[in-house]
């Protein structure tokens, strides 16, 4: 069959973040509770790693071999969820009052971004991108005095991770699952251990890990 492109209702495209939520790592490796990180603007993705690394014999190039690729990102907010701060550096020695300089506890995120079509629109779908062994390196935060065109303090932090392992492939600090692609109620399913549920018994938000997600996938 010839190719064509462009067709109707494949014209994709992705934008927007939002419903972030934060899960400090515990010391056993796992994410028992997610809280809501309000006032989520972006996101940047920044992959680095799998560089080139010819090797050459017999006068020519005889292999090439790649680097071991890592997962970093910039997250920017407005705000953070309190329980961020043991994450950024941060200790309370009273109430009201913290301390710098602290040990940075590891943690994952998740959030959604909309996956719309020329059709549809943004209600075609959404994926949901998941980030697990993440490290929040200290960022500057620039205090500005209020004037005739006022902006709210933008904060800023560069993570990096420690893959995670995922059965039968290499380990990654990354998933994404693609509303369009999963079952709906498999994608309901997980997402009701990502956000929580209500109603008794409710459930409370957590991060399951790759091999959780994978079993869920699986299932009849």
């Amino acid at each position: 069959m010839k190719l064509v492109w462009d067709k109707s209702g494949e014209r994709l495209y992705e934008t927007g973040v939002k419903m972030g939520v934060l899960y400090p790592q515990d010391a056993a490796g796992v994410y028992p509770l997610g809280v809501a990180w309000n006032g989520l603007s972006a996101v940047t993705e920044s992959p680095s790693g799998a560089e080139s690394n010819p090797i050459f014999a017999d006068d020519g190039k005889y292999l090439d071999l790649q680097s071991a690729e890592q997962f970093g990102a910039t997250v920017e907010a407005y705000t953070y969820p309190d329980d961020f701060g043991a994450c950024d550096g941060t200790a309370e020695i009273g109430v009201g009052v913290t301390v710098g300089q602290q040990p940075r506890k590891p943690f994952g995120m998740a959030y959604r971004t909309i996956l719309g079509n020329d059709t549809e629109g943004e209600a075609y779908g959404y994926k949901l991108h998941l980030i697990y062994g993440a490290k929040a390196a200290p960022s500057e935060k620039a205090y500005n005095t209020v004037n005739d065109s006022p902006e709210a303090l933008t904060f800023s932090w560069a993570l990096t991770t420690t893959p995670v392992p995922v059965p039968g492939f290499k380990p990654s600090a990354q998933l994404i699952l693609d509303s369009t692609k999963v079952v709906a109620a498999k994608m309901q399913a997980i997402e009701d251990i990502l956000y929580g549920t209500d109603g008794a018994p409710g459930v409370a938000p957590r991060l399951p890990l790759p091999s959780e997600i994978i079993t869920m996938l699986a299932a009849g």
